[in-house]
């Protein structure tokens, strides 16, 4: 047969909470049981109102109950009721569930958010392109007729010296020459240094 807790301050209806609470301290795990059976349901609904998911909730309500079982010794009766403490630790356990889920939320968000943030910035990446394009179409239109040709047929459509010096009906030795002393112009031009 089960003992009758009554949450509050009532002597005739036998142990009180402060009492039981007092034996957890000590390790009663007989008080302890009736202790859980006073408090978890009020706990369950303190609890449910701040979390309002129900898993969660039976979750915390656990938690709480066995932090009651843990620092039960912590409780002082001269700072309020059992049952205000063990709600107060309720409360608190549940409102601390609700900064940890917003602040997991936070961090998700913020993670996803740097995955589609590109590694570099596109904006500046493609100026920066357009510009030194620029540069480069400036620098090749100071060079020779030949030398812009040679130069052209060689680096932009990829052909080697020799089939340069095919297409521009020119001895081998005149188009590296041209191209070298175009290279040379176009490096002084773009101030690349060696």
């Amino acid at each position: 047969m089960k003992e009758v807790v009554h949450i509050g301050r009532n002597p005739a209806a036998g142990p009180d909470l402060e009492e039981l609470i007092g034996d957890v301290a000590r390790g009663d795990r007989k008080a302890f049981a009736a202790v859980y059976d006073a408090v978890a349901a009020p706990v369950h609904g303190v609890v449910r109102a701040v979390l309002r998911d129900r898993a969660q909730s039976e979750e915390v309500t656990q938690e709480v109950l066995v932090e009651v079982w843990r620092t039960a010794a912590n409780y002082r009766p001269d700072r309020g009721s059992a049952i205000n403490w063990i709600l107060t630790l309720s409360h608190r356990r549940a409102v601390d569930r609700v900064r940890s889920v917003e602040a997991s939320a936070a961090r998700e968000e913020k993670a996803a958010l740097l995955d589609r943030v590109p590694e570099y910035d596109e904006v500046t990446e493609e100026v920066e392109t357009r510009l030194e394009r620029e540069q480069v179409r400036r620098c090749l239109r100071t060079l020779t007729e030949l030398q812009r040709q040679a130069v052209t047929l060689a680096y932009y459509r990829g052909l080697t010296y020799r089939e340069v010096a095919e297409l521009l009906a020119l001895p081998l030795g005149t188009v590296k020459t041209r191209l070298r002393d175009g290279l040379i112009r176009l490096r002084d031009c773009l101030g690349v240094t060696a």
